[in-house]
Parts: C-alpha cells; structure tokens; sequence
C-alpha cells in the first residue's frame, strides 16, 4: 500500500490536527464514502469534453486494466506543474454555511494576474459548494479541471486516520465527482484523479480502471496545509523542485491561508531560474 509521508507536507501532528477536526466537525477533509442513496444518477465514466479539438493526453493502462499512476514528468525539459487540491466534503456544508473558507478566489486571481497555467484537483463537493467558482475556473484556458473524488476519504488505508471508501464504492465516488462538476458546467475538465491523502493500494487500482482515469500524485510536497507564513513554503518548493516536477498545494483557504502568498514567490524565482510553468496535461503528454 502506497501512503506518503505526513500528507501534503504538513508535520504528522497538524495532518492528524486536520483529520480530527474534520471528523469531529462534520469530516473536514475527508468526505462522505460511498455516495448515499439520494445521490444523482451517476452517466458515462469519461469526463465532459474539453473545448480543446486536441485530445488530452494519458497514460496506458497496464494489461490487466490496472490505473495508471503518474507522479513527475521527463527530468530533462525544464517544465514543472502547479497543482491546487481544492478540498471540501460531503459533511461540510455547515461549516462553510458558518463562513469557513473551502475556496480561495484571492489564489486563482493571483495563478490569473501571473499567468499560471494550472491544474486543479477538485472534489465534488467543493463544486457543489462553489459552482460559479468552478465554473470560472473550468472556463478559463489557463486551468484544467482533474477529480480528487467527491468524498476526499481514504481510498487506501492507512491513511492518516482517514474514514475509508470501501474498495467497492471507489468507482462511484470518483464518478460522482465528475456528475458535481457537470452540475456546475465546468468544462475543461481532464480524466486524471489524484487520491486523498495520495494513499492508494493494488486493489483500488484496479477497481478504478474501468473510469479510464491516470492517477496523478507529485514528487513535490509544498508544506501548505496550515502554514502560517508563506515563506517556508515557497522555500520548500524552490529547494525540491526540479525539471518535470508535479508540486501539489492547495485552494482551500481555511486549510492552507499562507498559499497564494507563496505562489508570488514561487512563480517568478521559478521562471527566473528558467522554468516553465505548465499542467499536468503538458507534462504527461512530453513523456
């Protein structure tokens, strides 16, 4: 089973902090499983089209049907991709109803006024949430929409204390997830799909082949999730970035408020040192 160290590159005390709190409140950055009964009939696995003529680029399944996992790109171009978990649950209606910030409209603003091409892992319940948001974000070029499941459970556990999506419900969680970004009319959307807490196994890999999904996780961890001050942060990714890398961070504020900070850091030493700022969608298809 495939769990990395302390998720997202926050210390496993505050990744833990995370977890609890998002059970004890509702489930704050894992979600609801198996999708309940009153849940929209599920269409076609394959993602909304893009409005791009050109196919969008993935990786073979392997000959048993297993998904495919993506983690970095060629090491030789000087391309890296930014990734942003936009992260709610099924359960935490309530606690953005109160005003707790899932979103982070400051965060795409900034990725706009930089001109960052990006790729957002959603969940479908942020785009339940936040539709218009989603909406903007699938309609601009710059960005490309990938599915980081509607519950954001644990697809594999041990996950960090993670509630569990039973091996059998793995498939329609992810699916659901793209049925919420339909609902939302986000179009630029991918077939890629990072797990929560990036914690897979064999067995999930295998139940989600029939989505025809690349896995996509990262070989640069930011440290964002709750961080109070964006300058560590911005100095981890410019100390472990490297040629064809896949950072992840987030857009989701209340989890990860010193982000967009960072990013005005991280964006123009990056280009300064020559890089260039790409999607993940660029990446795969430079293999």
């Amino acid at each position: 089973m495939y769990q990395p160290r302390a998720p997202y590159g926050a210390p496993l005390k505050r990744a833990a902090a995370l977890v609890v709190g998002c059970v004890l409140a509702a489930t704050g950055c894992g979600g609801g499983g198996a999708a309940s009964k009153s849940a929209p009939t599920h269409s076609a696995a394959a993602p909304p089209a893009s409005p791009s003529a050109t196919p969008i680029p993935t990786l073979p399944p392997k000959a048993d049907g297993t998904t495919p996992v993506f983690a970095h790109g060629k090491r030789g171009a000087k391309l890296i991709a930014l990734t942003f978990d936009a992260d709610m649950t099924a359960d935490e209606g309530g606690r953005a109803a109160r005003g707790e910030r899932f979103d982070n409209p400051e965060l795409i603003a900034t990725l706009r006024q930089l001109k960052v091409p990006a790729t957002i892992f959603m969940t479908g319940r942020w785009a339940d949430q936040y539709p218009d948001e989603a909406k903007s974000i699938g309609a601009d070029p710059l960005f490309e929409v990938a599915n980081h499941s509607y519950s954001h459970h644990a697809f594999a556990t041990p996950c960090y204390g993670l509630p569990k999506v039973s091996t059998g419900a793995v498939r329609d969680d992810v699916e659901r997830a793209f049925d919420a970004f339909r609902r939302a009319g986000v179009r630029h959307t991918v077939p890629y799909f990072r797990f929560p807490g990036g914690c897979y196994d064999d067995a999930v890999l295998k139940a989600l082949g029939p989505v025809q999904v690349t896995a996509v996780q990262w070989d640069v961890i930011s440290g964002d999730a709750f961080a109070g001050r964006p300058g560590p942060v911005a100095e981890e990714v410019l100390a472990k970035a490297r040629p064809g890398s896949v950072v992840v961070m987030h857009c989701t504020h209340s989890a990860a408020p010193a982000t967009e900070a960072a990013v005005r850091t991280v964006v123009p030493r990056l280009r300064a040192r020559g890089y260039r700022l790409v999607r993940v969608s660029d990446l795969i298809g430079g293999r």
